[in-house]
């Protein structure tokens, strides 16, 4: 037997067992501890438990019921009648088109945006990054008028490509200053790789420097996803002379008359818009962590 066979077991047998953690006993303030967490738990779901029961009620029942949130009956046409009368069906189809564009062109944007802040020095550099945050705090109903001259003069007004610029093209600081932070903490060596395989500026963004940024383009992807999907006045203003363009934010309006509010519609069509944002969040929730963790360490 060789030296090198005699350190490797042979078998899981062969293995030091693992010894046990021990359990920590239940201390009154670890159960202290445990019972205002789950009752802040329940305080903060209890908006989205409520607004799934009043989407199975009638609308006479949602504020007659009380704290009681199981439904005297399901009904459960309210979600037919949320996606088909109220045309849920095809606000949802343009929501998922705009969103989706406009994430493509802010991680791409944001992306080689934060390349260059973070890894080339050049001057005006500071200068570049002042007017970044001053525009951080800019509130948006001050620049929708410049911006809806500008797709109107592109012939892109009432038009998806229109709505996804408007949304996509703006200033984005967070995300580029996220991606800044991230490519000025990668070491040199890995550019310097890349060039020795032969690689120019584009194929070392594109193959070795935005793989390594996922869990940034998780958090970009997310809060992207969040300020698109949930856009209203931007959309809004686009689309007023196309309404078959409105999104799903848009869509809300549509169980509001002059003569009352379908208030069971309204939130089964809440749910069907949370639904989305829900499951996105849920895929891209541990990258997401894992960059907010990333940051606080730095």
């Amino acid at each position: 037997m060789t030296l090198t066979e005699a350190r490797v077991p042979t078998s899981r047998s062969a293995e030091a067992p693992r010894p046990r953690r021990r359990r920590r006993p239940w201390s009154v303030r670890r159960i202290v501890t445990l019972v205002l967490l789950v009752g802040m738990t329940l305080l903060w779901i209890y908006p989205f438990i409520w607004l799934l029961s009043a989407s199975l009620k009638q609308s006479s029942e949602i504020f007659g019921s009380g704290l009681n949130l199981i439904p005297e009956t399901f009904h459960w046409e309210n979600y037919a009648r949320a996606w088909t009368e109220a045309g849920f069906a095809q606000y949802f189809v343009n929501t998922v088109i705009i969103t989706a564009g406009a994430i493509v062109i802010v991680v791409v944007r944001s992306a080689l945006a934060g390349y260059v802040l973070g890894r080339y020095s050049f001057p005006g550099k500071k200068i570049l990054i002042g007017i970044f945050l001053v525009t951080f705090f800019l509130p948006e109903g001050y620049t929708i008028i410049p911006v809806t001259q500008l797709t109107d003069q592109l012939g892109l007004l009432n038009t998806h490509a229109g709505v996804i610029l408007g949304l996509g093209a703006g200033g984005h600081i967070a995300s580029t200053l996220l991606y800044a932070g991230f490519f000025r903490g990668l070491p040199k060596e890995l550019e310097e790789s890349a060039k020795l395989d032969g690689a120019g500026a584009f194929r070392t963004f594109f193959q070795v420097m935005l793989p390594l940024s996922w869990p940034i383009t998780a958090t970009v992807i997310i809060l992207t996803f969040l300020a698109a999907w949930n856009a209203y006045l931007l959309p809004l203003v686009f689309t007023l002379s196309n309404p078959e363009l409105q999104t799903l934010a848009i869509g809300m309006t549509s169980f509001v008359s002059d003569y009352g509010q379908d208030w069971s519609g309204m939130a089964a069509g809440a749910v069907i818009s949370l639904v989305p944002v829900v499951i996105v969040f849920v895929i891209l929730q541990k990258k997401f962590v894992d960059s907010i963790a990333g940051a606080v360490k730095q």
